[in-house]
């Protein structure tokens, strides 16, 4: 682990810029990694290199379909629930049982697929955001 740089740093120097000057320094510090602009500054002065921030974009199109997949199997999960809980309604029809037992299976055979899907998503989403 690096050491912090210690300095006492005593001197003050100001600056006016146009806001547009002022508009691309500030978008050009909000995409690096510096945390504060006077570092940002300070770093492009002294020819010190600055980490620009990278996404990739067809990853996150990748990522916007994984997102809207995932809400889909959530919601065909939901769907498929609501419609059992209906069918238990039904229960006093002899018939009805047995596909009732069977759905019941079927269902829960679903929901833990969905939740796999989920877990999976989550991990890649992890990843990316790191």
């Amino acid at each position: 682990m690096m050491e912090k740089e210690t300095s006492n740093r005593t001197r003050i120097v100001g600056l006016r810029f146009t806001p547009e000057e002022y508009q691309k320094i500030e978008r050009k510090w909000k995409a690096s990694t510096c945390r504060k602009l006077s570092d940002y500054i300070r770093m492009h002065l002294f020819n010190k290199p600055i980490t620009v921030k990278y996404r990739s974009e067809s990853l996150d199109e990748f990522m916007a379909e994984v997102i809207k997949l995932k809400s889909e199997l959530h919601s065909l999960g939901n769907n498929f629930n609501q419609s059992v809980k209906k069918l238990h309604t039904l229960r006093q029809i002899p018939e009805f049982k047995a596909w009732i037992l069977n759905s019941e299976l079927e269902r829960k055979m679903l929901l833990d697929k969905v939740e796999e899907i989920k877990i999976h998503f989550q991990r890649i989403t992890e990843k990316w955001l790191q």
